[in-house]
């Protein structure tokens, strides 16, 4: 006799003695397993399923299959390549009694899969739907009211304001560290007019809406930094050294009698 049957997502024609190699088991080497997805036995077809039918089988080991190579290369301008090696884990089992009826009075333990283990862990052929934390988790999560949810979600809303106020915090003591925050900051430029801080070297129009960003619009204002003050614009804005490289204090004074 025969049987087809089911497991790792792929189908198995077997009979009485044979050895095979299946997708891995939550099973150990000598452990008696039976396997509930059977397809067909004989001359019995499912529909899909044959009912109260199954297939024994002994563990023989836990390996792993031949090693198999990805390789990926694009062939352009800024061309890359990618290789990964994989080898599957695969379960050995030797075919013993197919059985046409009473499989689910057996009390074999039910094959599983490695990677179901936590879903499914300790299923007996015959003792119905699997239970898990899981799956109550999710009854739970069902049978809530939705004021209940709303009240739930709340705390998760309200979570990542305080993030960002610890995020913020560690910056504003970051700055302290590198820094004296400038004291001549500006919320916006003096008579609604900025200075063309694009005249001091270096600087393009996105850098100088970063400084507007951080409250710097005149001259005057960058020729009055002191040494941590420097530091601080350094640091804020991630000039590393540019500052004191391209003489913007120098610059910036000269600019500031023009005007």
């Amino acid at each position: 006799m025969f049987a087809v049957l089911k497991t790792g997502g792929k189908q198995y024609k077997v009979a009485s003695g044979d050895v095979l190699r299946v997708e891995k088991l939550d099973a150990a080497a000598g452990d008696t397993i039976q396997f509930n997805e059977i397809l067909m036995v004989g001359n019995t077809v499912g529909a899909p399923l044959v009912a109260d039918a199954g297939v024994q089988a002994e563990v023989v080991d836990q390996i792993k299959g031949p090693k198999t190579i990805n390789f990926v290369k694009r062939r352009r301008k800024h061309s890359s390549a990618r290789k990964k090696g994989h080898r599957q884990q695969l379960t050995v089992v030797r075919i013993g009694d197919i059985l046409e009826k009473g499989a689910e009075k057996s009390g074999v333990k039910a094959a599983v899969s490695g990677a179901g283990k936590v879903v499914c862990e300790g299923i007996i052929a015959g003792k119905g739907a699997p239970t898990s934390k899981a799956a109550e988790a999710a009854a739970k999560r069902a049978s809530t009211p939705k004021a209940a949810k709303k009240a739930d979600a709340a705390p998760a809303k309200a979570a990542p304001k305080k993030a960002a106020k610890a995020e913020t915090a560690q910056v504003d003591a970051e700055a302290a560290n590198a820094g004296t925050k400038p004291a001549n900051l500006l919320k916006e430029a003096r008579g609604g007019k900025a200075d063309d801080l694009k005249r001091i070297s270096g600087v393009g129009p996105a850098l100088e809406k970063k400084l507007h960003a951080n409250g710097i619009f005149h001259f005057d204002q960058v020729a009055a930094w002191n040494a941590e003050e420097i530091a601080y614009v350094d640091d804020q804005l991630s000039f590393k050294g540019r500052i004191e490289r391209d003489e913007w204090l120098k610059q910036a004074a000269e600019f500031a009698k023009e005007a």
